[in-house]
């Protein structure tokens, strides 16, 4: 049996790719798996920002359409890159151990955390919700757009004149590039994007086969956490222009969801958490977005 996957062909997104192939080999060894590299909008546009050339999906939906057309049979990304609905007949197979859902910052040599930066340092990253969380926190930060992959950020350090970037640890970790962490952002200074950190696996909706290909991979924590935040991405319709994030701690039956929706120019800015039951996840977070819409709606600020 032979399965062909497809991902984006950034060195992340390869790592990620064959992390899911290896640990599908443990419990398949009899299946050939070949890997299909799909370029994406987001790939080939580097010089605009994210939200300057469309929505949600810029890095999904070429790979998308290929799974749609049997050129491929699963896809791997990034779930945080995904948009709240999916394709019709595609779905997502069981959802993997997710990795340290944090933002982290590579800082400049001599620094070591964000409150040790001097006034006015100048810190790079293209999101607004890590931009407008940064700047909630040090508002005497200035904040430089940049783009492009780990390597290429860490590197701006440098050609850029920056005193850091912001990443997701994620991202670093799988990279095996933890030894260029400078600090982890706590969840309470910077909440992260919905279900940063997890891997989405998506196939056609009636391939059972390949489904219970993938069932070994399933993490039953993750897939509460994951769908409690997209629950809440879904209740708030987000998408890249605006800075958004959930983030979902499971303690015993219980989950806290944490939800951040502001504006595009971050002059609203709404955080709030809301507890609810294990069983009912996408529930907690649509009912978190409707609370946290509300206030956004009667906002002051």
């Amino acid at each position: 049996m032979k399965i062909v996957v497809g991902s984006r062909g950034s060195k992340l997104a390869l790592t990620q790719t064959n992390w899911v192939i290896d640990q599908l080999k443990k419990h398949n060894p009899e299946v050939n798996f070949e890997v299909k590299i799909i370029k994406t909008k987001g790939d080939l546009v580097q010089h605009l920002s994210l939200d300057k050339i469309g929505d949600k999906g810029l890095f999904v939906k070429e790979i998308e359409q290929q799974l749609i057309d049997k050129e491929i049979d699963i896809a791997v990304h990034s779930m945080k890159d995904m948009p709240s609905s999916l394709p019709n007949g595609l779905k997502f197979a069981s959802i993997p151990k997710r990795e340290d859902p944090r933002d982290v910052l590579v800082l400049k040599e001599g620094y070591n955390c964000i409150d040790d930066l001097p006034k006015g340092a100048k810190i790079g990253t293209g999101s607004k919700r890590r931009k407008y969380q940064l700047l909630k926190h040090r508002p005497d930060l200035e904040i430089v757009p940049i783009r492009g992959n780990i390597d290429t950020r860490i590197r701006k350090i440098k050609d850029e004149n920056l005193d850091g970037v912001v990443l997701a640890a994620a991202g670093i970790l799988r990279a095996s590039m933890s030894d260029r962490i400078s600090y982890y952002i706590p969840t309470d200074i910077m909440v992260p994007a919905p279900a940063q950190g997890a891997l989405a696996i998506e196939i056609r909706d009636n391939d059972l086969e390949v489904e219970n290909l993938i069932n070994c991979l399933k993490d039953k924590e993750t897939e509460i956490q994951v769908a409690a935040e997209r629950g809440f991405l879904d209740g708030v319709n987000g998408s890249c222009h605006i800075p958004m994030g959930a983030y979902c701690k499971i303690e015993g039956d219980k989950i806290k969801l944490t939800g951040l929706f502001g504006d595009e120019e971050g002059h609203k800015l709404i955080i709030k958490e809301l507890e609810g039951n294990v069983k009912f996840p996408r529930e907690t977070g649509l009912e978190l977005a409707k609370l946290i819409l509300k206030e956004y709606e009667s906002y002051e600020g």
